[in-house]
């Protein structure tokens, strides 16, 4: 395997897991990466999608107590079988809207105006959250969440399939703007990752296997592995950052990368289309 591609693979995988948990779009900075680094072919849009698995392993292992802890008491807690169905009610909306019309999504709104658009109007969207932040949350920890909390969370998730908007960005500050504290839309939005990003991971390999051989499986151990330790190091800052703090800043730096976008659009440095 060459050595340089391998490098790529580790420098993609430090962008996904510091961006995938975060309010600012991992796929707008992917995108932006692979451009720079000349690793935007057809496999590696693949490659991109697949090593967001790296980054839910991180969630997992954070969370494993957690985790763990519901599926012991699964056959017998009602609280552990709430918990459960509101990551699976949460989940549902991402996954059918995902088969009907991600295909079309990539097609017409994978460009420039749209991903600089995305960033700039979830910019200004979290500035009006947070304002809002300042009345007492209705929901304070997920497990106090119900099946209807979680179904408006996973609708809310299905406006990160829009390039530049965030998938986090959107069930993190959904869910604020729809009751819960920021520290509960912020787990909740860890714990809709797992099948979310497993699910889009899985169904993009299946479909793209054509392109993928066994000479790739370095490639993409690389991307697993440091997508995962970096994913590991960001959700573990978020989550003591957002202890004392508001997501004000990334609102800011959501603005700086949309006139990033369009600056390296219109130098033809980067290339925003599928």
């Amino acid at each position: 395997m060459d050595i340089a591609l391998l490098l790529k693979a580790t420098l993609m995988g430090i962008v996904e897991g510091l961006t995938e948990f975060l309010p600012i779009s991992s796929t707008g900075h992917l995108i932006l990466t692979g451009s720079l680094l000349g690793f935007d072919d057809d496999k590696s849009k693949v490659f991109d999608i697949a090593i967001q698995t790296g980054a839910i392993f991180a969630v997992v292992i954070v969370y494993w107590q957690k985790i763990r802890a519901t599926l012991i008491a699964l056959p017998s807690q009602k609280q552990a079988q709430r918990f459960a169905l509101n990551v699976l009610i949460g989940f549902l909306p991402a996954a059918v809207v995902g088969l009907l019309i991600y295909k079309t999504i990539k097609t017409y709104l994978f460009n420039a105006p749209v991903v600089a658009g995305a960033f700039i109007v979830g910019a200004f969207i979290i500035l009006w959250v947070e304002k809002r932040a300042r009345l007492a949350p209705r929901i304070q920890e997920v497990d106090d969440m119900s099946p209807l909390d979680a179904f408006k969370v996973g609708l809310v998730q299905c406006l990160g399939m829009i390039p530049g908007t965030s998938r986090s960005g959107a069930t993190i500050i959904g869910g604020m703007l729809l009751g819960l504290s920021r520290k509960a839309a912020t787990e909740f939005s860890f714990f809709l990752a797992i099948p979310t990003l497993i699910g889009a991971g899985a169904y993009s390999l299946y479909k793209e296997r054509a392109l993928l051989s066994w000479a790739d499986l370095p490639l993409f151990a690389v991307g697993l592995v440091v997508s995962f330790i970096s994913a590991w190091l960001c959700i573990r800052w978020l989550l003591r950052y957002i202890a004392s703090h508001s997501f004000v800043g990334f609102a800011y730096y959501r603005i700086v990368f949309g006139v990033v976008v369009l600056a390296t659009a219109w130098s033809g440095m980067v290339v925003w289309a599928d």
